[in-house]
């Protein structure tokens, strides 16, 4: 049995279209949302179950990646978030790198030796790496208004991943990308597809239009942190606004809120463009915290111990 999992966000969907269009195979489809990277505790395999891991952290999910290891099961698991230390097995092949400038769906386009540039383009662009990805566009000679195009539908679809639960969201990950499998390139799935692309992006537009009316509860020239309010669109919108914060102030980190289900707080942050480091060793230190580099996140942060993230952040980045 095949099984194909992958973060819900515009990289690890991206990621997964480039492979499949390459290989196509019926796979059993585990996701979730964004921040739900426990997705290898979901199923269950026997020996020579093939699995594919996209955009997950490794370092999280060892363990799992062990276990299924000892009973049979071939793994192939491509990432750039934390590793830590990488198994050594004849049925584990990995693709790793956590450097700040990639994202999977950037190394499943090297693996493919550059089939499906455009998918990776628009996945780089939902993951706020607007140079990687204009870099990549730059050997496409693609124009203006085709580039604006990718990186919009890449924004809208790494915006469509957040939220505390699948109800949040205005499309269930697994459901959108079997949307958007198999169309060759992004702009097929936007001629075909303009309604779930008209409403992913009035969606993000309403949402960010509230956000933006928020002001920051702790602003220093280092770092900004804003709590959003406890809706489902502040919930939906936090990633999208931290990664537009940060693009509008690449000196400053930003630390964007919102309050979870369970009475405690989910934290998003990002490191400042001009330094791109640091994000995932400052959410680490928190239980629940984790992430990569330029871009990491605390899923539950007690509200007792926000004062505390805020001392360390603004430490941390002065």
């Amino acid at each position: 049995m095949y099984f194909d999992i992958f973060n819900g966000d515009a990289d690890g969907i991206c990621a997964l279209i480039q492979l499949r269009l390459d290989q196509p195979l019926a796979a059993q489809l585990i996701t979730g949302i964004k921040r739900d990277i426990h997705l290898l505790d979901k199923f269950t395999v026997t020996s020579g179950d093939h699995i594919t891991v996209l955009d997950i952290s490794l370092q999280q999910n060892c363990a799992r990646v062990n276990e299924f290891l000892s009973q049979g099961a071939h793994v192939f698991y491509i990432d750039h978030h934390q590793s830590g230390d990488i198994p050594k097995h004849p049925h584990l092949k990995t693709l790793i790198n956590t450097d700040s400038a990639i994202c999977t769906s950037l190394l499943v386009n090297q693996y493919l030796n550059g089939k499906y540039p455009l998918w990776a383009i628009t996945a780089a662009f939902g993951d706020n790496l607007n140079h990687s990805a204009e870099q990549l566009a730059a050997t496409l000679n693609l124009n203006q208004t085709d580039l604006e195009t990718l990186k919009d539908l890449g924004i809208y679809i790494n915006y469509n991943g957040y939220g505390s639960c699948i109800e949040d969201l205005h499309f269930a990950p697994d459901k959108l990308y079997r949307e958007m499998a198999g169309f060759q390139s992004p702009f097929d799935f936007i001629s075909d597809n303009r309604d779930i692309f008209t409403q992913l992006q009035q969606g993000y537009q309403q949402d960010m239009a509230n956000a933006l009316s928020i002001n920051p509860e702790y602003q220093s020239d280092a770092v900004a942190v804003f709590i959003l309010p406890d809706t489902i669109w502040a919930r939906r919108v936090n990633g999208a606004f931290g990664n537009f914060l940060a693009n509008l102030n690449p000196n400053r980190a930003h630390a964007v809120i919102t309050h979870n289900n369970d009475n405690d707080f989910q934290v998003s942050v990002r490191a400042p463009l001009a330094n791109k480091t640091g994000a995932d060793e400052l959410c680490s230190a928190f239980p629940t915290g984790g992430g990569r580099k330029a871009a990491a996140g605390i899923n539950h942060l007690p509200g007792d111990k926000l004062n505390i993230f805020i001392e360390k952040f603004e430490a941390f980045y002065s």
